[in-house]
């Protein structure tokens, strides 16, 4: 499927993984000049990128980016149990194949490229780099799943019986109370009501091996910060009551990036593009355009200058 609607166009299709499943992909794209630079977005758990990401994607594609997006194993329209995750690495093998395909394609190939990621997408980032440390140019992290909280992890006594349990009924969703995660993630009423009323995104209990996965990821994360070296900027919002911001202080703090930048936003939530007032929604937006326009000069000027050293 494929359309235009005046300066942008939008295409989807899907892409069949290792495991012959069919993952939704999909594109935003500007339709009057060649992309400045390619952005490749990784959703949150249990939302979509197709239906939720549209608005943000619009906007990055009317100031010139072409935008990448693919809807998880059990996510969004794509295959699998509904928000099921076996395996993450299994999922980041999935998102890597895809996104680096079409970054390889082409023209393309001449084209800075970006991961994207909000939540748990910000795991998946983090992740995508590790596997192609020297592959991408820059990664924006918006409210990152990159460290557990001290006072959310589970206790001693927990971790054995959730360990048990998803050996025997992994997919099983968990018996456990949680906190309304739609409530705390999104500031405006209505968005919430749009995340709850959109068949794509997911409200139920989360799963036993989803959770256990999201746990072992988190911890491989914190413990191995110190790894990331690709250029990136951290935006998170200082009333975040999903994941952590002193997470984000702390991957600013202790990676190895020589070019890295933290935003924090006063009184904003977690959500920071879709799910504050479109005034705060705007301030995050323009940090990230400006970001990776500085980014874009930058490597340009290296690239230039590279070309224009005498061969020996």
């Amino acid at each position: 499927m494929a359309h235009v609607d005046g300066q942008v166009g939008y295409s989807e299709e899907f892409f069949v993984n290792s495991r012959g499943m069919q993952l939704l992909t999909c594109k935003w794209f500007p339709v009057n000049q060649e992309p400045r630079a390619l952005i490749f977005f990784c959703h949150g758990y249990a939302i979509d990128c197709s239906t939720t990401f549209k608005d943000i994607a619009t906007k990055f594609a009317k100031e010139g980016f072409s935008v990448y997006g693919i809807e998880y194993e059990g996510h969004g329209r794509s295959e699998g149990l509904s928000v099921y995750i076996d395996n993450f690495d299994l999922l980041i093998d999935d998102v890597s194949s895809h996104f680096s395909n079409i970054a390889e394609m082409g023209a393309n190939t001449k084209r800075k490229k970006f991961l994207m990621g909000e939540s748990m997408g910000g795991a998946v980032v983090l992740l995508l780099h590790r596997k192609k440390p020297e592959f991408w140019d820059g990664g924006i992290l918006i409210a990152p799943m990159c460290k557990i909280a001290d006072d959310m992890k589970p206790s001693r006594m927990v971790i054995p019986l959730m360990n048990m349990v998803t050996n025997y009924i992994p997919s099983w969703k968990s018996f456990l109370s949680r906190p309304d995660i739609i409530n705390l993630a999104f500031k405006l009423p209505q968005k919430r009501q749009e995340i709850r009323d959109n068949p794509n995104c997911y409200d139920g209990r989360p799963r036993i091996k989803t959770m256990s996965e999201l746990y072992r990821v988190s911890i491989d994360l914190e413990n191995r910060l110190h790894e990331v070296t690709m250029p990136f900027i951290v935006l998170h919002g200082e009333d975040d009551k999903v994941t952590d911001k002193e997470a984000s202080k702390l991957l600013y703090e202790v990676t190895s990036s020589n070019d890295k930048t933290l935003k924090l936003y006063p009184e904003m939530w977690h959500s920071l593009l879709f799910g504050e007032p479109l005034e705060n929604s705007e301030i995050v937006f323009n940090d990230i355009v400006q970001w990776m326009e500085t980014r874009i000069t930058t490597l340009q000027v290296k690239a230039h200058n590279n070309e224009a050293k005498p061969q020996i």
